[in-house]
């Protein structure tokens, strides 16, 4: 009898301990407008970053685009590239 007393306590310790995990993870997500409100403020939201990071990510196609169109070993020319 003491055993199966312990096995019950043990069982119902573990099913405690997994639904106060489960409480705690649920109560501090954050909703879909404090979600919203972060994605404002993460640092590549202004228009000027973004037109910085297009005009970056023109750059590096550009350059893949050249080396696809050579047989050249891109890697070892000296920068910066002169055509």
């Amino acid at each position: 009898m003491g055993s199966t007393q312990q096995v019950v306590k043990t069982i119902l310790g573990m099913v405690g301990t997994m639904g106060l995990g489960i409480a705690l993870w649920v109560g501090m997500t954050p909703n879909e407008e404090q979600m919203k409100l972060r994605a404002k403020e993460l640092p590549r939201s202004s228009p000027q970053q973004q037109a910085e990071q297009r005009q970056l990510n023109a750059a590096v196609m550009a350059v893949l685009k050249e080396a696809a169109e050579t047989n050249e070993n891109v890697a070892r020319r000296p920068w910066p590239w002169k055509k």
